[in-house]
């Protein structure tokens, strides 16, 4: 009998993965994609929270995972919504329910959502948008690069 080598930290992987709301539509796929999509786990590309469920499955399998709140995105954090001044976002028209990418001052972005504007002030919700939702991630890992 043959041991299959199963995905450890570090690893490069090819997979297909899909996340939904638990019982809900797909968020995000890839599974109708020709090619799956390679990442190494570890380097950012996937949230932790969802990297942990690919440790120790192996190539060719589908999985789903049952994934509640503090599992996945966690819950939301009522200080990571913030009131900003509207001059932050430059002549940058905005929208309800809109994602903007905020440059950090380290040189990364954060995405926040538009929740309120007004003419001096726009408030910004900086939870993960997935926050608070019983999730469903269902992947396949089709190979260990």
């Amino acid at each position: 009998m043959t041991v299959r080598r199963t995905v450890v930290a570090g690893d490069r992987i090819e997979l297909r993965y899909a996340l939904r709301p638990r019982g809900g539509n797909d968020l995000v796929s890839n599974f109708e994609d020709t090619a799956p999509e390679a990442v190494t786990l570890g380097d950012g590309t996937l949230a932790p929270a969802l990297e942990q469920w690919l440790i120790d499955l192996p190539p060719g399998e589908r999985h789903v995972f049952l994934l509640d709140p503090w599992q996945a995105f966690g819950e939301s954090q009522p200080e990571r919504i913030q009131t900003l001044p509207r001059s932050d976002l430059g002549d940058l028209a905005v929208e309800i329910n809109q994602l903007v990418e905020f440059a950090l001052p380290n040189g990364q972005t954060m995405a926040g959502r538009i929740l309120e504007t007004s003419d001096d002030a726009v408030k910004v919700d900086f939870n993960h948008p997935l926050a608070d939702l019983a999730i469903e991630f269902e992947v396949e890992i089709v190979r260990i690069l």
